[in-house]
């Protein structure tokens, strides 16, 4: 995929490919899901801050399209922009530069998807 891929893109064609995969390995997908449900319940820790979780971690490990999906989340769960930037600054300490360059991917990420959101 192209680094000049809009994130809304990237998270498009990803849907697809999961999809692809999902009717491969429906079971696989279907325990995925509710691993993905059970750990997005709200218990101690509220949607949004389990999203900015996420986030950090996809831009710890270095997942462009996680960080997209992320990202997303982070906003649709009511993240502010400065949240998220306090948030990606713990995944540039724990993960350094490497960190840091991915945490630029997220903040174009989040840019993108509020400069949609304001169409």
């Amino acid at each position: 995929m192209s680094s000049d891929t809009s994130y809304t893109d990237r998270i498009t064609q990803r849907r697809a490919g999961i999809g692809k995969f999902a009717k491969q390995q429906p079971e696989v997908m279907k325990a995925f899901r509710e691993l993905n449900r059970v750990g997005g319940e709200t218990r101690a820790l509220e949607a949004k801050t389990k999203e900015l979780i996420s986030l950090s971690i996809a831009v710890a490990v270095h997942c462009d399209d996680c960080i997209g999906f992320h990202a997303q989340a982070c906003l649709n769960a009511g993240a502010t922009s400065e949240e998220i930037a306090d948030a990606l600054g713990v995944a540039i300490v724990m993960g350094g530069g490497p960190s840091l360059m991915y945490a630029s991917h997220a903040m174009e990420a989040v840019e993108e998807f509020c400069r949609s959101a304001e169409v």
